[in-house]
């Protein structure tokens, strides 16, 4: 059952959560614990970031410099793959237009066709490490919806090699990012809501918010996505603050606001443990929040550690 059969299907709101493939050479263990902590909440479905290569540079004995690419988290599939027939669990990776041409991208959504895999989330991905701008491949997406379209194309049994004749269809489901708070790189809100809009009209079926800590921000978002015609489902995204420096990172990495109550409560906190005991109790109160609000589903951004989401979700849901 796709991701959005399991939305309109649902009579209550789906729990789900995100987690980040392994550094290159570290065990898939580690998933499989944070796996097992919220396995007894019987999330709808698990999502696994992709990581698009970095450059680097390595000094030589010389003292040159030697440039090297290097992807540090690879195996997004495989990882994808092992978690779902493991736990017989729904998995949705990232599918990212940054770093991948468009063949590389039909490859990869080939292989996940293969692997019984049929849901996305498709996203532009960040620019490169070093980069003020987006820059795509050479061949590749520059904008979401191009990538969406090609999934679409899929769905048709359309492939990039315009020969091919009786292609077997995919049948991929779409989901895509909002952002409550405007993306970084868009001019004002109406502009954001447009190119969401885009998306939503070039296939999309849901869409995942980019992590927020003030609801009201939520709720003005969902408004607004009604106003414009989006009437997609829209799943709550939250990320519990676990650390003290949480409260300078989050805001510097994510482009997001943290509210005035919160950066007090934190500001109390001596030890990162007081920090994640602060942001429990705060995502809870979001999460009842957003329950109570009528919300098909609060997915969760745990960046590999999932103790605390589990102490949410037991509280909430």
């Amino acid at each position: 059952m796709s991701v959005i059969d399991k939305i309109k299907n649902s009579a209550s709101p789906l729990f789900t959560f995100e987690l980040l493939p392994p550094l290159k050479g570290h065990s898939i263990e580690r998933v499989y614990k944070a796996i097992d902590r919220l396995i007894e909440f019987c999330p709808a479905y698990v999502n696994f970031t992709s990581h698009r290569n970095e450059t680097v540079y390595y000094e030589r004995p010389d003292g040159l410099l030697e440039k090297r690419t290097v992807r540090k988290r690879p195996g997004t599939i495989a990882l994808a793959a092992a978690v779902k027939y493991k736990y017989n669990i729904p998995v949705v990776p990232h599918v990212l237009c940054g770093g991948f041409t468009k063949e590389e991208t039909e490859n990869v959504l080939i292989e996940m066709n293969f692997l019984g895999i049929d849901d996305v989330l498709a996203l532009r991905g960040d620019p490169q490490k070093g980069f003020r701008s987006f820059i795509p491949e050479k061949n590749g997406h520059t904008y979401t919806h191009e990538l969406i379209r090609q999934i679409v194309n899929m769905n048709s049994g359309k492939y990039l090699e315009e020969t091919l004749i009786g292609m077997a269809p995919t049948s991929f489901c779409i989901g895509v990012a909002g952002y409550p708070e405007k993306h970084f790189e868009a001019p004002n809100r109406q502009a954001d809501m447009e190119n969401l809009k885009h998306k939503v009209d070039a296939g999309a079926s849901y869409i995942v918010t980019q992590m927020f800590f003030n609801n009201s921000k939520f709720f003005r978002f969902r408004d607004e996505c009604s106003k414009m015609g989006i009437n997609v489902p829209i799943i709550a995204g939250i990320k519990p603050i676990s650390a003290l420096n949480d409260i300078n990172l989050l805001p510097q990495t994510f482009h997001i606001d943290v509210p005035n109550e919160l950066v007090s409560e934190l500001k109390k906190c001596k030890t990162d443990e007081d920090a994640r005991e602060a942001g429990i109790e705060w995502a809870t109160m979001q999460s009842k929040e957003l329950l109570k609000a009528g919300v098909p589903g609060i997915h969760y951004y745990t960046l590999g550690r999932s103790d605390n989401i589990a102490r949410i979700v037991k509280a909430a849901f």
